[in-house]
């Protein structure tokens, strides 16, 4: 038996042998070349530096700034104590320069900065005649200035015709230019509120024909605003002592949206002043009105508290019921004045989308004080559908500037701005 396993081992090696010089077999074709001609596909260098800082512009930053890496292109100059505004460099297209002790804005910090879209230079101390001329009138990309909360007596002059948004508002701003803003042909915003002036010329917006709003609140008005381009779509004039509407006021302004008058001297509105095609909210709050008005088929908003109406004639509001097209006014405001009952049950038929009318608590009538029972809806609530297209007509006209203007929130519905 041991001689069997030791002949049969000696016939395994001598086949193994045979095949291992076969010259027919190419390694090199099947395995190709070996690892050092071929590396893989990572490469890991050792002591490499990632400490270093990241890429940049050639102009870099101003020193006293910041410019985050993922936005290069925007300078953080914001609350630093900065006395005077640092040079800009070419490639910036935003800067903040807001809550500093800055008292002037010369050239020289512009100079190289032709690519500025956006300059935020509110809560300051910047005075009218420390503006050096033609500052601002070589950036050409400028769209966005905000200058509010400085004390500036003029609107800053030289303003470049790219600009579409100005924000001037607690100025000491006392007068309007014929000049000031001419040539701005795209300006859609000019906010001037919290200032001191007492007569709006009507040349010095007339012919900006793409300014749709116009905030001239909290300021010293006795007149409205002569001569309005007719872009206009949203007014506001509270908080000033104007005391009449022309009649003819609006016949050019029917592209007007909202338009706020509380605070003011209003003791009279002729019947078809507000019958304008687009206009849903208005605000009369806090006038001295005693008659109705015509309400337009568009209008949703309607304040009238702090007036005072001792009666409302439905029938003036509302002279024709059209169910093919009826009346959109879902919120009626009537608080403060010397209404002694509801209105009449009229109106829910006139105004089929009304959701509220708020009576609160009326004047102080013979030493005591009248509390109106808000009746309870008798027409179908609003379908979910009808809430839902009301909301977004609200955010159309109510989201896009969230600028303080010293607004009387407290006394709207909700916190309702432009």
């Amino acid at each position: 038996m041991e001689i069997l396993i030791k002949a049969s081992v000696v016939v395994l090696l001598c086949v193994m042998r045979g095949l291992c010089q076969n010259d027919d077999y190419d390694y090199d074709t099947d395995y190709g070349p070996g690892p050092e001609e071929y590396p893989g596909p990572y490469q890991i260098t050792h002591n490499t530096e990632y400490s270093g800082p990241p890429p940049s512009y050639p102009n870099g930053c101003a020193r006293e700034c910041f410019c985050p890496p993922t936005f290069p292109q925007t300078m953080y100059c914001d609350n630093r104590k900065l006395k005077e505004i640092p040079n800009i460099p070419s490639h910036i297209q935003q800067v903040y320069l807001q809550f500093n002790d800055i008292e002037g804005v010369k050239v020289k910090s512009f100079i190289n900065a032709t690519a500025l879209k956006e300059i935020n230079l509110s809560h300051n101390r910047i005075k009218s005649n420390k503006i050096e001329a033609l500052v601002f009138s070589k950036l050409h990309n400028l769209e966005q200035l905000f200058m509010d909360h400085n004390e500036l007596e003029e609107i800053p002059p030289d303003l470049p015709n790219s600009i579409e948004r100005i924000f001037l508002g607690f100025n000491r701003i006392f007068k309007l230019k014929e000049h000031d803003l001419r040539g701005l042909v795209k300006l859609t915003m000019l906010d001037l509120c919290n200032n001191q002036i007492d007569n709006f010329k009507g040349k010095t917006v007339n012919k900006l024909e793409n300014l749709m709003q116009l905030n001239i609140c909290n300021n010293k008005l006795h007149a409205m605003p002569g001569n309005l381009p007719p872009s206009i779509m949203y007014l506001s004039l509270e908080n000033n002592s104007i005391s009449k509407i022309p009649e003819d006021y609006f016949t050019k302004l029917q592209n007007l949206v909202a338009i706020r008058m509380s605070h003011n001297n209003l003791e009279e509105i002729p019947i078809k002043m507000f019958n304008l095609p687009n206009l849903m909210e208005l605000n009369l709050g806090h006038n001295k009105l005693k008659q109705v008005f015509l309400i337009p088929k568009t209008l949703e908003h309607l304040y009238l508290q702090d007036n005072e109406f001792e009666v409302l004639n439905i029938t003036k509001m509302c002279p024709v019921i059209d169910h093919l097209n009826p009346n959109r006014l879902t919120y009626l405001r009537l608080d403060q004045n010397k209404l002694k009952a509801p209105i009449s049950m009229y109106a829910y038929l006139c105004f089929p989308h009304m959701q509220r009318i708020y009576y609160g608590e009326q004047k102080r009538v013979n030493g005591e004080y009248t509390r109106i029972q808000e009746p309870m809806l008798t027409h179908p609530p609003v379908s979910e559908e009808e809430d839902e297209d009301d909301e977004d007509d609200r955010r159309e006209y109510a989201g896009y500037y969230q600028h303080e203007h010293g607004a009387d929130t407290e006394n709207y519905s909700d916190n309702y701005s432009y």
